[in-house]
């Protein structure tokens, strides 16, 4: 790996180039229309226009960005994170184009991006995960019959989604029909896939996260983040380590963490999502970001 083509903007692009630059790496950088003028475009070493401002039609444009690291001479992309940070299809053409995608397997992003299939491979892992299906409900007779059997409240979510989106707490049986439209709604909307899930919902946890990183079979782990405080299911603030957290259930949710990655032959930097209910001591896994996290 000689020259990478960073695919994203903003301070993103700026911390990869920063990073090549470190390790002795050619940049090039990708660059919508509006953004010739950039920061990251001025400390680039070279410089690839691919699109227009929409970002469907630069930052989301495959082909055009496939198209730069060909003509640059990029032998990497790196995705950074939100756009195609997370979009199996991008990472396997930039393999079968003989580029080097910097990030996690195609079929680790694949198989994390569905939730319920990455609960099911939590399961697998040893990990705990909270009660609920492990595969997508087929309508309102399967959900109420499972919502029943696991107990209200529970969480309707979307098996495509992420950041709130598709998310639903149902309170009881009369709330579940419009909390199944209103989910599904908003996860085509958002992820072009209304697929959900139930599990049962807790209150109160915490949020706890911890990152992750691989190289294919060993991975270590940068401890944990409590990120509890949220507005509308985004956080606010992030503390590490968790002032919450007993030394024996912080262990517990490390080595967690650490199985569920050796479990994938996980590569790249990755974060697992927890609720952790500190008064039983419990913790229950709830996704995976296959990517740079944002923080």
């Amino acid at each position: 790996m000689r020259s990478v083509l960073i695919a994203n903007r903003g301070e993103i692009a700026l911390r990869i180039g920063r990073a090549c630059r470190d390790m002795g790496l050619r940049t090039v950088q990708a660059y919508s229309e509006p953004d010739r003028d950039s920061l990251a475009v001025r400390l680039a070493d070279a410089a690839v226009c691919v699109g227009a401002g929409p970002s469907k039609q630069s930052y989301l444009n495959q082909a055009a960005l496939l198209g730069a690291a060909r003509m640059s001479g990029a032998d990497a992309i790196h995705p950074g994170y939100g756009f195609l940070s997370e979009n199996a299809e991008f990472a396997e053409r930039c393999e079968a184009a003989g580029l080097t995608y910097i990030g996690p397997q195609p079929q680790i992003i694949r198989l994390m991006g569905d939730k319920s299939a990455a609960r099911k491979f939590a399961v697998e892992a040893g990990v705990p995960v909270s009660g609920g299906s492990h595969d997508p409900v087929g309508g309102l007779d399967e959900a109420s019959a499972l919502a029943r059997r696991i107990g209200y409240p529970v969480l309707v979510k979307a098996a495509a989604g992420g950041g709130g989106r598709g998310m639903r707490i149902v309170a009881n049986e009369g709330e579940l029909k419009e909390g199944l439209e209103r989910a599904t709604a908003e996860a085509t909307a958002s992820f072009g896939n209304g697929a959900l899930y139930l599990e049962k919902y807790h209150s109160p946890v915490r949020h706890v996260e911890v990152q992750v990183l691989g190289d294919g079979k060993r991975v270590v782990h940068f401890g944990e983040r409590d990120c509890t405080i949220q507005r509308r299911h985004q956080k606010l603030v992030e503390e590490g380590p968790s002032p919450a957290l007993a030394p024996e259930l912080r262990e517990r949710i490390l080595e967690s963490a650490l199985a569920l990655a050796r479990r994938a032959g996980y590569r790249s930097a990755g974060t697992l999502e927890y609720i952790v209910d500190t008064a039983r001591q419990e913790f229950f896994f709830i996704e995976m970001n296959t990517r740079i996290q944002v923080e």
